[in-house]
């Protein structure tokens, strides 16, 4: 069973700073995303995702390193697992303790909630 390689804060910030950078996927939702933002390139709320499951092939290519991105590292963590075993994406890293993480370890102006 396939399952995603975990990715600490610091190393995430070490890895923005690469060329190309991966790919951040935050799957929260838009109430959390105005708490708490961190650039991201693709916004895919998992509760809506009937509205861009259809397009996930244009939207997450596989050629790119994918890190996937929640409050506390469980959401992503389930959609990352369904990316590599349903639909067989192969990059695909979860960004462990997530954007909690990130504002403890990396960037502490990102409020916590």
């Amino acid at each position: 069973m396939a399952q995603p390689q975990v990715l600490a804060a610091r190393e995430l910030q070490r890895r923005l700073a690469t060329d190309p950078p991966p790919l951040l996927v935050d799957v929260r939702e838009p109430a959390e995303l105005a708490l708490a933002a961190l650039a991201h390139d693709r916004h895919l709320p998992l509760s809506a995702s009937e509205d861009w499951l259809p397009q996930l092939e244009q939207l997450l290519p596989r050629d790119r390193d994918l890190v996937i991105v929640c409050h506390a590292g469980v959401r992503s963590w389930n959609f990352a697992c369904f990316l590599m075993e349903r639909l067989g994406y192969e990059r695909v890293w979860n960004l462990s303790g997530g954007i909690d993480a990130w504002s403890c370890e990396v960037d502490p102006s990102v409020p916590r909630y």
